[in-house]
C-alpha cells in the first residue's frame, strides 16, 4: 500500500492546450456552444465535488474519497486539468487498495480543484 502523498504539479494546474483544443475541433466555429457548455459543466459539478471534499477534511473515509477522484478523474483530463485528473487517479488507487485516506490528500485534491476551478472560470468569463 503507497500512502505517500499526491505529488503537485505546480507547471500543470492550468489547463492543457492540446485538451482545450480536442474541445474546440468539436465545435470549429463555435456557433454550438460546445466548450462553453461543457466548461460550464465541469465546473458545476467541480464545484460540487470540491463541497464533497471539505466534507471529508475532518475524518477522510477511502471509499467516500475514492469515488469522489473516480468521478473527476476523467472529466478532469477531458478538460485539460490533468494535475488533478493524475491526483485524482492516485488517490482512486489508493482507495481501492485499501489505503487510509490522510487529510494532506484531501487538502492536495482541494487545492487541486480551486486551481483548476479558476482556470476554467477564467475561460467562461474571459
Amino acid at each position: 500500500m503507497n500512502s505517500s502523498p499526491i505529488e503537485p504539479d505546480p507547471a500543470g494546474t492550468l489547463l492543457d492546450e492540446t485538451a482545450l483544443a480536442r474541445l474546440r475541433e468539436l465545435d470549429p466555429e463555435g456557433s454550438h456552444g460546445v466548450m462553453s457548455r461543457v466548461l460550464t459543466a465541469y465546473e458545476n459539478s467541480l464545484v460540487r465535488q470540491l463541497e464533497l471534499m471539505r466534507a471529508e477534511l475532518a475524518a477522510p473515509r477511502p471509499e467516500v474519497l475514492g469515488g469522489l477522484a473516480h468521478t473527476l478523474k476523467s472529466s478532469s483530463a477531458s478538460v485539460g486539468a490533468l494535475a488533478l485528473s493524475r491526483a485524482c487517479a492516485a488517490l482512486e488507487q489508493r482507495a481501492r487498495a485499501g489505503a487510509t485516506a490522510q487529510t494532506h490528500d484531501v487538502a492536495e485534491l482541494i487545492a487541486l480543484g480551486e486551481a483548476a476551478l479558476a482556470a476554467v472560470r477564467t475561460i467562461l468569463r474571459g
